[in-house]
């Protein structure tokens, strides 16, 4: 299986750095959108993380069937979850107010929406959904959550998106507070990216 490529339907840097680490033992060439090449427009209009993220999926291994191309493609679908906002932003994290708007503008709103709420009510998770096609046409999914409470400002240099406000009160510190070997093995992507190693090795038999 040594020509078996991986294809992750990303095209946020931060995000494949996290997952070319935490997936590196497969000995598997892993390919971002860009690198692979594929640059096609996928509308993301399920109700869930899990609808979301098999769309993506499958697009992009339709797109590399008609070209004639092999590869196990993974898409994820991941977000924030406010129990306090409704569970806002949820499937819609990527795209609250905007998907151009920055994250310090989305993360400085979601503080200010919780003012005066205090800490058992500002409970929130990150979730994550992987969903894997694989060429037989196989679809695999694998879903992971981490738990902690909303902070009352950014903090931490080590994360991207809403990780400068995920306070873990478990560790004592923000999820952007922690080393890059500590995320990938307790967070939603960590968690369920490992989930989905074990799938690819009993598929490829590795």
């Amino acid at each position: 299986m040594e020509n078996t490529r991986i294809l992750f339907a990303t095209k946020n840097a931060g995000k494949m750095r996290e997952i070319q680490m935490i997936m590196a033992d497969l000995g598997l060439e892993i390919l971002s959108m860009k690198e692979a090449g594929v640059d096609i427009d996928i509308v993301e209009d399920g109700a869930s993380f899990e609808e979301n993220a098999q769309i993506k999926a499958k697009a992009i291994a339709d797109e590399l069937a008609r070209r004639g191309e092999k590869a196990i493609v993974l898409a994820d679908d991941s977000g924030l979850e406010v129990d306090y906002l409704n569970k806002e932003p949820g499937i819609y994290s990527a795209r609250y107010m905007g998907e151009d708007t920055s994250y310090t503008i989305k993360n400085a709103n979601i503080i200010s929406r919780l003012e005066g709420v205090p800490d058992e009510k500002r409970t929130a998770r990150f979730v994550c959904v992987i969903a894997a096609v694989f060429p037989s046409g196989t679809c695999m999914i694998r879903r992971a959550t981490i738990e902690g409470i909303i902070g009352y400002e950014e903090k931490g240099e080590n994360g991207f998106g809403y990780d400068p406000i995920f306070y873990l009160p478990e560790y004592g510190c923000y999820s952007a507070e922690l080393s890059n070997e500590k995320k990938n093995q307790i967070s939603h992507r960590g968690k369920a990216l490992e989930a989905m190693k074990v799938v690819i090795r009993e598929e490829l038999g590795l």
